[in-house]
């Protein structure tokens, strides 16, 4: 039975309280693939509550019991991958390549290293005469995004349940299909009624009231910077904590003694990944004045390379952007990079060649950048590349840090030390040397305006922790 227009709340799926649904667009054929129920603040209310009811003996819960509830939630998780790929195929236009290597089994990664750092995570230590205990916050508000709809939902409820929190979950409502089955997995895996929570809604009927509920203690908000800083206005009147992982410009720094040919290529893959909606994709890359046009050479060749098309089809590379509002922001960008004088080495406004209906957008490569173009300063969230020249080692360094953002950074070297000392003084909170593998147990995270706190492992339990310090414990 589908549960696309119910809400999962207490243990049981049960109907809105309202009657306003919105439809659930496949970006690759522009069809309707189905409709979900839309909540308003009653709904949010009555989760609340059951998060607030369950939470006074899941709270009470000991290490093992929680270790054997993830063990629980993994297993059911493995067992419905290829409906989650089926999801966000569907949902947000995911390669199915993508979908089955990186989109789904990401959130099962996640759940594993979370059970992983709950094994060994000190909840208690003592200190002179006192004990510092590091205790649940409470009832948790987990607000995700469609871009990577897994990673998100998984990399805030696994630290939730490890650490004895009970949550209220509001996936996009653009994406929501792979969390309708994530909380079906909770409810196989025998999750104690009201410890997980799932509301459908938009941000301002169901985000905001989440956000501002005096019932909540805590918010954990992933998506747009412009977003965030609303969650969080909305969050200060009852002063609880607000954990943000916001936008990037990522800049991408090609040292002059990088392997060019496979720092720069390796580049445009990275960039373009997920068809660019990223929020940590290198989309500045950095190079030296003096290759410039090599670098750009390279760059268009391997964007050629990439197929466009069909989620479905097993040799596809790069599928839709999730939504036609999303396409229109991309092609103005685009338009206005152009206007500003960034020269296109592939790509450009518009659809790929032979393709008439999707939101898809063709994989685009501007040179001749430079970082006070729009194209520099704006999160694109398309398949869209600026390659930008430096001087120096210190021009770069500058230029890269020289954005409101801070969530990601890349160096390419084939001097292990050279880039090291280059990644030390980026601004960012996560530095990538040379494209290792993308590892959950390493914490992800934001400077400046990519937001505060920090997710992943045991990085993710903390942000879920109160502190509590006690004097006199010992005598």
């Amino acid at each position: 039975m589908s549960h696309h227009r119910k809400f999962f709340i207490d243990g049981a799926w049960v109907e809105p309280d309202g009657q306003d649904t919105l439809d659930v667009i496949n970006p690759a054929t522009e069809e309707v693939v189905t409709a979900i129920a839309l909540g308003q603040a009653s709904d949010v209310d009555k989760a609340v509550a059951a998060a607030r009811r369950a939470f006074e003996s899941f709270s009470l819960t000991t290490r093992e019991e929680r270790l054997a509830l993830l063990e629980r939630v993994l297993e059911c998780y493995r067992a419905r991958a290829d409906d989650l790929v089926e999801a966000v195929m569907s949902e947000m236009g995911a390669p199915l390549k993508l979908a089955r290597s990186a989109q789904v089994p990401v959130g099962a990664s996640h759940i594993s290293n979370t059970r992983k750092a709950l094994e060994s995570f000190e909840f208690s230590e003592e200190r002179n005469k006192g004990l510092i205990v590091r205790e649940p916050i409470g009832v948790c508000a987990l607000i995700t995004p469609w871009n990577w709809p897994l990673n998100q939902i998984a990399a805030k409820v696994a630290p939730a349940l490890a650490t004895g929190c009970t949550v209220v979950l509001k996936p996009s409502e653009i994406a929501p299909l792979s969390a309708i089955i994530f909380a079906e997995i909770m409810e196989e895996a025998g999750v104690p009624p009201g410890v997980f929570n799932l509301v459908n809604g938009t941000g301002p009927d169901v985000g905001q009231v989440m956000a501002g509920h005096e019932d909540v203690d805590m918010v954990s908000f992933t998506g747009s910077t412009r977003a965030g800083i609303i969650v969080a206005k909305t969050a200060a009147d009852t002063v609880k904590r607000v954990c943000q992982e916001l936008g990037g410009k990522s800049p991408n720094i090609v040292l002059e003694d990088a392997d060019f040919e496979k720092a720069v290529a390796g580049g445009v893959r990275s960039c373009f990944q997920n068809s660019g909606q990223s929020c940590d994709a290198p989309t500045r890359m950095l190079v030296p004045a003096a290759r410039h046009d090599e670098a750009l050479e390279i760059a268009r060749k391997t964007a050629l390379t990439l197929k466009v098309g069909d989620p479905r089809a097993e040799d596809t590379d790069l599928g839709p952007v999730v939504s036609r509002q999303q396409y229109d922001k991309i092609q103005g960008l685009i338009e206005t990079a152009i206007s500003e004088g960034a020269t296109v080495a592939v790509g450009g406004p518009g659809r790929p060649d032979g393709i008439n209906h999707g939101y898809y957008v063709k994989p685009t490569v501007f040179g001749h950048v430079d970082n006070t173009m729009t194209i520099a300063r704006e999160e694109v969230f398309g398949p869209v590349l600026s390659v930008l020249s430096y001087q120096s080692e210190e021009e770069a360094i500058a230029i890269a840090n020289d954005t409101p953002y801070g969530l990601a950074a890349y160096v390419q070297s084939s001097d292990l030390d050279h880039a090291r000392k280059v990644a030390a003084r980026l601004r960012a909170g996560n530095v990538t040397i040379n494209d290792p593998d993308w590892d959950t147990a390493i914490p992800f995270g934001g400077y400046k305006q990519s937001g505060n706190g920090r997710e992943f492992a045991d990085w993710g339990m903390e942000d879920f922790l109160e502190i509590k310090g006690i004097r006199g414990y010992t005598a």
